[in-house]
């Protein structure tokens, strides 16, 4: 039924709730072996993305595939994909491990995997506790043992560690990193690139649904170069010292800074040492992702020329209508 890839591609993605359009010609691949970040503010278009990945939601133009198929041709797409998208699906009555013995029966897996699953996520010694006692935390672990189940391939993540206290965090990333080192395929979202920075290999970055970056980290981090503020007795004798050795990206700053682009504080240093000017401070300025990111991303819900868009509150009821009433034939979980 599929290729058994793991690999995820969205081609020229796009989708309007009536005069909303929430995605705008999204394109992107997520390969095994790797965890990608898929980043933007709240209602850039994230979780709506992730449901027409996902089958919940049908595209209004482009394809969104999973190991070669759309969604609704993977077979038991539970077997292949595990997702979680919200961490509420939980009757409050029920025990952890109940509660995944009802998903366990309806996907195929042996009761035993229940038990499974709650030692990959640490919630073994509240398995007998109900869902309703637990903490925010607690059901964000829930939902992924839930997406575990199926032993999937695939894991795609909204928000997961929203409500994660700083351990959580931790045990969160290092759990995804071992994951994808297994040959697997991870997306997860977030509007915090700081909270998945440390995890991804690569970054999806989209902003009012439509594309702003995609690629690397690292290649991210070569978009801004780092700069040297050094504060001198001689800013001008300086200036001309660095141009002459081949670094003429400079700034005067406002404060009495001098800003050298694409220098390391031991060049400016020893510069400065060799001309004869007298140092009074100096820092480096490195890339800063989070600055980057809010660039990128920027101006999402400023004033735009023409008619005034419909209000977000608009946006969020027409996406309500679609999201209750999910495809016939969904065999996915939440």
């Amino acid at each position: 039924m599929h290729d058994g890839s793991g690999r995820i591609a969205v081609q020229n993605l796009s989708k309007r709730f009536g005069s909303i359009a929430a995605v705008q010609n999204l394109s992107f691949t997520v390969e095994p072996g790797s965890v990608t970040g898929f980043l933007g503010p709240n209602g850039a278009g994230k979780t709506t993305t992730l449901r027409m990945l996902l089958g919940l939601v049908t595209p209004s133009a482009g394809i969104a595939t999973i190991n070669g198929r759309p969604h609704d041709q993977l077979g038991n797409p539970a077997r292949v994909v595990g997702s979680v998208l919200e961490n509420e699906g939980f009757h409050p009555r029920r025990t952890a491990r109940n509660h995944l013995l009802v998903y366990a029966a309806a996907i195929g897996v042996p009761d035993r995997r229940a038990d499974e699953v709650l030692g990959l996520v640490g919630l073994s010694p509240a398995a007998d506790r109900r869902a309703g006692e637990f903490s925010l935390g607690m059901r964000q672990r829930l939902a992924l043992a839930t997406a575990l189940l199926g032993d999937p391939q695939v894991l795609v993540l909204d928000e997961p560690a929203n409500g994660l206290d700083p351990e959580g965090i931790a045990w969160l990333r290092k759990f995804l990193r071992s994951f994808a080192q297994q040959g697997r395929t991870v997306l997860v979202s977030s509007h915090l690139l700081a909270e998945v920075e440390q995890t991804i290999d690569q970054v999806v970055i989209i902003s009012a649904g439509m594309t702003r970056y995609f690629g690397t980290i690292d290649e991210l981090r070569k978009r801004q170069q780092p700069r040297v503020f050094v504060r001198v007795s001689d800013a001008a004798k300086l200036a001309t010292a660095l141009q002459e050795a081949g670094l003429t990206q400079l700034e005067s700053m406002p404060d009495g800074h001098l800003a050298v682009a694409g220098a390391t504080v031991e060049q400016v240093g020893d510069l400065a040492l060799t001309t004869g000017v007298a140092v009074y401070g100096m820092h480096e300025d490195k890339a800063d992702l989070e600055k980057m990111y809010f660039g990128l991303t920027a101006g999402q819900f400023t004033a735009q020329h023409g008619p005034p868009p419909p209000p977000r509150q608009q946006y969020y009821q027409q996406q309500q209508q679609y999201y209750q009433q999910p495809p016939q034939g969904w065999g996915g979980q939440r």
